[in-house]
């Protein structure tokens, strides 16, 4: 299906990234990195080193893409943004967080723009985040939010010439430990997720089986943001800081 189909990968060298990585590679795909880190993974077919929050990286990076290339089919952005929350961020951290998680993916879509091919596909990796919080977590969530609104927009705008979704993961573990306990019991799923939940999603997502499917947003959480919690209710307790 996905045989020397050109995916191109932000955030590819660890976690759910390599993962992506790894499943379009194993189904004959043409697998270009970008990523702070170095490559690690020698079967990737282009890798580039350098900050996505630089607009002349981003620039190369396309430039190199279409240049071995001539065209991408897929643009996965997965490049995670910086996370802190308002009491210790400062202002250069919070845009720095923005120009990671929105303003990159943005500028990637643009410089792609013109180079997909034929049912090409953009798939955005926001955060259930997009919809809850925890405290402290401001650049982080506000990227994402970021990321999962600029997903509908983009859809309408590239209509007719490249699909957009975006996936928003929950708690996906990607050191490999296997949680038990309340970890796993507390998601309706009766576990934590694996890269592999939401790779699985993306490869779907840029398949000819999710053609109508544009301008989405699926949640991949196991269920927790639908579970209701009330203290003192089926197991639940609360206690806050202040007491």
């Amino acid at each position: 299906m996905f045989m020397d189909k050109v995916a191109v990968i932000t955030g590819g060298a660890k976690g759910i990234g390599r993962c992506i990585a790894e499943m379009f590679h194993a189904e004959g795909a043409k697998v270009c990195i970008i990523d702070l880190l170095p490559n690690q993974h020698t079967s990737y077919d282009l890798y580039y080193q350098g900050d996505i929050a630089d607009e002349t990286i981003l620039t190369a990076f396309a430039s190199q893409v279409v240049f071995e290339y001539g065209h991408i089919d897929y643009l996965i952005n997965n490049a995670l943004p910086l996370f802190k929350g308002i009491d210790e961020c400062t202002y250069d951290e919070f845009n720095y967080s923005l120009r990671v998680g929105v303003s990159a993916p943005f500028m990637l879509t643009k410089l792609f723009k013109d180079h997909f091919a034929q049912g090409g596909a953009i798939v955005n990796i926001s955060s259930s985040r997009d919809r809850m919080s925890q405290p402290q977590s401001e650049s982080y969530t506000a990227a994402k939010g970021g990321i999962a609104a600029l997903t509908h927009a983009l859809s309408v705008s590239l209509a007719g010439k490249v699909r957009v979704n975006s996936i928003s993961p929950g708690w996906i573990e990607t050191s490999g430990t296997e949680y038990a306990g309340a970890d796993a019991a507390q998601h309706p799923a009766g576990r934590v997720g694996k890269p592999e939940d939401i790779a699985h999603m993306v490869l779907f997502l840029c398949s000819e089986k999710a053609g109508f499917i544009t301008g989405e947003n699926i949640c991949i959480d196991g269920g927790m943001t639908k579970l209701m919690i009330y203290h003192d209710d089926h197991g639940w307790e609360y206690y806050p800081d202040s007491e």
